[in-house]
C-alpha cells in the first residue's frame, strides 16, 4: 500500500513542532484518513507510556546492567564489546518492545467508528453541540457542547463566510467577548463547530458545523 504523504508529519505534529497553519491542515487531513488516524493513535499511546514509564523502565535496565558487570568475564567482555551509543539504542528498542507487548497491546483500541460530518465519513469521536443550534432571538452570549470527560481541551470556531473567531477552553461552554458579539448582526447566517483535543494535543473528536441566525425582527 502506498504511504500517505502526510505520514511524515505525524511525529512533528505529536511533538508540537508544526506551525498553527500546518497543524490545522494536518488535523483536517488525518481525522479523515484512516491510515494516518490509526498511526497517530498508536504513536500517541507509545509516547504517553514512555513519558510516564520511561524513567522507571530505563532505571531497571541500568540496575540490571550494573548487576551484570559483577558477573563472570563473559559478561564483562559482552559489555565492553558495545559502545555507549549502541547500548542506548538497544535499551530504547527493548523499552519500546516491552511497552508494546506488555503495556500498550492489551489496551490499544480498535479504530473508532465512523460518523457523518458535512456529508463525509469521518474517523474519530463525535461531539454534539447544544446551543445555539437554530435561530436565536438575540446575539448568543454563550456557546455550549457535550462533555467528553476529564483532561480534554476544546477549541471553538465561529464562521461567517470565513473564520470569525476561535478560542480554546477546558470547559464545555464559552462566553463571547463583547467585541465578537458586536460583529454578529441580525439577519445574518453564521456557523460554529468545536474540536476536542487530548492532553497530548492530538485531535480526538469533532462536531459537525452547525448554522444559526439572529432574528432580524429584534
Amino acid at each position: 500500500m502506498k504511504e500517505c504523504n502526510f505520514e511524515k508529519h505525524i511525529d512533528s505534529y505529536l511533538l508540537n513542532r508544526l506551525s498553527e497553519e500546518k497543524k490545522e491542515i494536518f488535523e483536517n487531513h488525518y481525522f479523515n484518513c484512516s491510515s494516518c488516524f490509526e498511526k497517530v493513535e498508536e504513536r500517541n499511546s507509545l509516547i504517553s507510556v514512555i513519558k510516564s514509564k520511561g524513567n522507571e523502565i530505563f532505571h531497571d535496565q541500568r540496575r540490571e546492567s550494573e548487576e551484570a558487570r559483577t558477573r563472570g568475564s563473559f559478561f564483562e567482555q559482552l559489555f565492553s564489546f558495545f559502545t555507549p551509543k549502541q547500548w542506548t539504542m538497544a535499551a530504547i528498542s527493548a523499552c519500546a518492545l516491552l511497552i508494546v507487548v506488555f503495556g500498550i497491546a492489551p489496551h490499544i483500541k480498535s479504530p473508532t467508528s465512523q460518523f457523518v460530518m458535512d456529508s463525509q465519513a469521518v474517523r474519530g469521536g463525535s461531539l454534539s453541540l447544544i446551543s445555539p443550534v437554530k435561530n436565536t432571538q438575540t446575539v448568543p452570549s454563550e456557546f455550549r457542547w457535550d462533555n467528553l470527560g476529564e483532561g480534554v481541551e476544546y477549541k471553538i470556531y465561529i464562521y461567517k463566510d470565513n473564520l470569525l473567531w476561535s478560542a480554546p477552553t477546558t470547559r464545555t461552554s464559552i462566553s463571547l467577548p463583547e467585541e465578537i458579539k458586536d460583529l454578529l448582526k441580525a439577519g445574518e447566517n453564521y456557523s460554529w463547530e468545536v474540536k476536542a483535543f487530548s492532553q497530548e494535543g492530538s485531535l480526538i473528536a469533532a462536531s459537525s458545523k452547525v448554522q444559526f441566525q439572529i432574528d432580524s425582527h429584534q
